[in-house]
């Protein structure tokens, strides 16, 4: 079995099926009106109209809402599961959605105690008087939380967090691979599903067009459907005045999902990448990745770390609140996901509008990419010595000795310039093409380069495969690994090797002062050394 040798070349002719879209999305779910003080005060006091905001008030709305989940349990013969500390929730939604046979409804219940931010009464005095009040402050708490474990018919599973205690904030958690698995069995649209993904699919253009249609309003659209169908803490008359839900974006993930042709070589090889990169999490590094400049003052670490689970690694940067995870998901596919943690970090509101989700969507993907391009980068010079250093000596090719093509050698700088004209006839060129453009290049007349020395150059050029023969012919055409080498070597020696090497040997250039206090330097630390010995 042949590994492909490049980054470049894995991804353009390995990848069986790349799909581009949201993964999973973390939602805040919150009554704006209700996350402050003074709101907290005016519901109870100019809503409800009671005479003090107190957090006893709160008591007998969690207790309602506490029942009503409760009842709703047992009139839809929902199971309820008290969460044990350090169990994994979604090996249980697992196991619960196998045996689950209806396309929509809540799966389970999960109930578990955790830390969240409240709203307390603390007692004051007024100065100088001995009468007290009732004052409501922020505080936090460990109170009771519900999870509902929902399949929906075209979303497919996700949970809603719901706290139990006032302002009663919930999380939506959703997955858009499910949300596309669901859409492709509704229009039956065949695909084969990888676990958090797809592996491949009978209209790969269809399934791109529905991840990029997940929406902020489809999200929205799925938030206010099971708010109708669950428990709700809050009235109707609640909701008519304005103490309704909202989301916000808590939590991104953005994916990219290339699967290749050829699994165990594809593992091999991004292994390989991965450990060429092992600096790409530096500031100067990941600062391309995001498009975004990193001083001293930028918040956030900035690290790359390789992961190993089992015999896979996986490769994590962080940049702020930010992180790129990549790795060869179940030995089919090579993953790469950003994951934004506060939109804040790209100047990105957090509210769930198609506006910042937009934004989001452009920032989480352009690092996706960034990251394969400094990769490709990253990865393939080993190829591009390989071949430039195979161009300076000579190689035996069936053999047949081909001689070298130095990049110094004016008579091979000659012929890879009569190359790049060539690549534009359409009907190639021959042995006399190549002599009238040889000679004036190399300042001989045409007649005092035979028709012999026309033949060796053709010879060498075709077995390093520069050049091929047309069939049924005695003319040739320049192939596209012999346009890609002559543009380089010309281009390389006549811009680059030329005029530097020109500065280097001129005295008193920046170039030749630079090569000069390196030697000085190179030249002390040998004397020093000497003298320690």
């Amino acid at each position: 079995m042949s590994i492909p040798k490049t980054a470049s070349s894995v991804l353009h002719d390995h990848i069986t099926l790349e799909v581009e879209g949201i993964d999973r999305m973390y939602l805040n779910v919150f009554v704006p009106r209700l996350q402050r003080e003074v709101g907290v005060v005016s519901f109870f006091r100019d809503h409800r109209g009671m005479q003090f905001a107190s957090s006893a008030l709160m008591d007998p709305i969690t207790k309602e809402f506490v029942k009503a989940i409760d009842k709703f349990a047992t009139r839809n013969d929902i199971p309820v599961i008290a969460f044990l500390k350090g169990q994994r929730k979604d090996d249980i939604a697992k196991e619960h959605l196998a045996k689950f046979g209806q396309d929509q409804g809540v799966l389970f219940i999960g109930k578990a105690q955790e830390k969240t931010a409240v709203f307390r009464t603390e007692r004051r005095k007024v100065p100088g008087k001995d009468i007290s009040y009732p004052w409501i402050v922020r505080s936090t708490a460990m109170v009771n939380h519900y999870y509902f474990y929902c399949a929906d018919r075209d979303f497919g599973p996700f949970f809603i967090k719901y706290c139990s205690y006032f302002p009663y904030n919930a999380k939506l958690c959703i997955n858009g691979h499910e949300y596309a698995k669901r859409q492709l069995a509704l229009e039956g649209i065949e695909f084969e599903p990888l676990d958090n993904g797809i592996a491949s699919c009978d209209n790969p253009a269809r399934l791109q067009q529905i991840c990029d249609d997940f929406s902020a309003d489809t999200i929205r659209a799925l938030w206010l459907k099971w708010q109708a169908i669950l428990p709700q803490p809050l009235t109707d008359s609640d909701r008519q005045v304005g103490y309704d839900y909202d989301l916000s974006i808590l939590q991104a993930e953005f994916s990219l999902t290339q699967v290749l042709d050829k699994p165990v070589s594809g593992r091999i090889f991004f292994e390989d990448v991965i450990r060429e990169n092992l600096a790409i999490g530096r500031p100067d590094q990941v600062q391309l990745i995001f498009d975004r400049r990193v001083t001293k003052r930028t918040p956030g670490r900035f690290r790359t770390r390789v992961i190993t689970e089992g015999v896979v690694p996986s490769l994590h940067l962080d940049y702020k609140h930010t992180r790129i995870k990549q790795y060869h998901k179940e030995g089919q596919a090579l993953r790469t996901e950003t994951t934004i943690n506060d939109t804040h970090d790209f100047g990105i509101g957090k509210r769930l509008i198609d506006k910042n989700l937009g934004a989001l969507r452009q920032v989480g993907f352009n690092a996706n990419r960034q990251l394969l391009n400094v990769q490709k980068i990253g990865h393939d010079p080993a190829v591009g010595e390989d071949v430039i250093c195979s161009m300076q000596k000579s190689v035996i090719v069936n053999g047949v000795r081909a001689s070298a093509l130095a990049l110094a050698d004016e008579r091979a700088q000659f012929l890879l310039q009569a190359l790049v004209v060539f690549r534009l006839l359409p009907n190639g060129f021959s042995n006399k093409d190549l002599r009238e453009h040889l000679a004036p290049l190399m300042g001989k007349a045409v007649e005092e380069l035979t028709q012999g020395q026309m033949t060796y150059h053709l010879r060498r050029l075709k077995l390093r495969n520069l050049i091929e023969r047309i069939p049924k012919s005695h003319r040739y055409r320049v192939t596209d690994h012999g346009l890609t080498v002559a543009l380089f070597y010309t281009c390389a020696y006549s811009k680059l090797f030329r005029p530097v090497a020109a500065e280097v040997f001129t005295h008193d250039t920046p170039i030749r002062i630079a090569f000069q206090t390196a030697q000085n330097a190179i030249d002390h630390y040998s004397r020093q050394r000497k003298v320690a010995v």
